[in-house]
């Protein structure tokens, strides 16, 4: 798909990975809707960034993706600021840091949260802009998933088991929106400078890099790049991409 011109919808544009989907993307002359759920100012000042840096169209968005009114009001919103969206990019996510041994703590509330924002949230979503890019007659979707889909592993039982979820919501997704819409998912391991990370234990982020066969973090850039990439193939649906350095292999 020829990205100057289209509309993106990035979902968590203001944290760390989202600010990186928002600039990869404006960079090839994408209009971009930054959706936040907190933080109305930071999310306006990616915005005003975004404009000023790329000479494209921005705006910033809030929603709570767990309510299903409010999202379509925001694609209303959207549509209406921008005549059009092509893209929707799904990252916004919330984990809590549960050691996988500690079932006492991983409470029904924690878990109907974590799914509700992780995977429910962008079901929604997606069903949302699905007429809008049929009628288009293209579309492009991303979910930003985790090595903690792939492999028990990760800030906690619900937040691995959200996001191994959305994987297979990509695959399905994938068959049912084809061929006008194309979906696939990046699948992130341990990035630094995120509000995820921020929540980790330490000793869950020194095992997560030492684990990783580059021995480092993941970047943040290499994974918005991917984003860009699997909006603008024709060919390429209900994949998973995995961008760890080297920790799951799949």
């Amino acid at each position: 798909m020829e990205l100057k011109g289209t509309v993106a919808l990035v979902t968590g544009g203001n944290g760390g990975l989202g600010q990186r989907i928002c600039h990869a993307l404006a960079r090839e002359g994408v209009h971009i809707a930054v959706m936040y759920a907190q933080s109305r100012e930071q999310a306006e000042s990616v915005a005003r960034d975004l404009a000023s840096r790329y000479q494209i169209n921005a705006a910033a968005f809030a929603c709570d993706i767990t309510d299903g009114a409010a999202i379509e009001t925001l694609i209303g919103d959207v549509t209406r600021r921008f005549g059009r969206l092509d893209i929707l990019i799904n990252d916004a996510a919330y984990n809590k840091a549960i050691r996988f041994d500690d079932l006492d703590n991983l409470t029904l509330e924690v878990w109907e949260k974590i799914m509700a924002v992780n995977l429910t949230g962008p079901m929604q979503m997606i069903k949302a802009v699905a007429p809008i890019m049929k009628a288009q007659g293209q579309g492009r979707i991303v979910n930003i998933s985790s090595v903690a889909g792939l492999h028990p592993t990760g800030s906690s039982i619900a937040y691995a088991v959200s996001k191994a979820g959305l994987i297979h919501l990509t695959r399905c997704m994938a068959v049912g929106l084809a061929p006008e819409t194309l979906v696939n998912c990046v699948a992130p391991g341990l990035l630094e400078g995120t509000r995820a990370t921020a929540n980790l234990l330490p000793e869950h982020i020194e095992r997560s890099a030492a684990g990783a066969v580059l021995k480092k973090a993941a970047d943040k850039d290499d994974c918005a790049d991917m984003v860009v990439t699997m909006c603008r193939t024709d060919t390429m649906t209900g994949q998973t991409t995995v961008i760890d350095a080297g920790r799951v292999f799949h």
